[in-house]
């Protein structure tokens, strides 16, 4: 007797477009994240105490780094992706058994609508157990 789980698979093979703007969508929400938590350092470390100090700076600016360089993979994936045909497949099972956060498993295997940021609270609430 065999038992048919509904799971929310993604097919053998899509269309290398398609993935590679999910990844896109993933690499705005990861900036937009990090760049939420520069006032959150802020408001935690004292404002002009936090910035008047040099390593506190540095944590500052890479922050500031973090969110440029991740906006900018997300706009060099985007503009290579639109001279990709969309006939290109590739089959993203492996890869998506790799990633560990089930949303980001779920958005990347095109389940999931894109470019909705979790809010930070739920973000810093929420947890999963490995």
């Amino acid at each position: 007797m065999t038992v048919n789980a509904m799971t929310e698979q993604p097919p053998p093979a899509e269309a290398l477009p398609d993935v590679l703007m999910r990844i896109v969508s993933e690499l705005h929400d990861v900036a937009y994240l990090i760049e939420r938590i520069e006032p959150q350092l802020l408001e935690v470390g004292g404002g002009a105490e936090l910035l008047n100090s040099p390593e506190s700076m540095k944590v500052m600016q890479g922050i500031d780094l973090a969110v440029q360089k991740t906006r900018g993979l997300a706009e060099f994936i985007d503009t290579i992706t639109g001279e990709i045909p969309q006939d290109w497949a590739v089959d993203v099972a492996t890869a998506l058994s790799l990633v560990k956060l089930s949303e980001m498993q779920r958005a990347l295997g095109g389940a999931m609508h894109h470019g909705n940021v979790q809010p930070l609270a739920k973000a810093a609430g929420d947890f999963d157990f490995f």
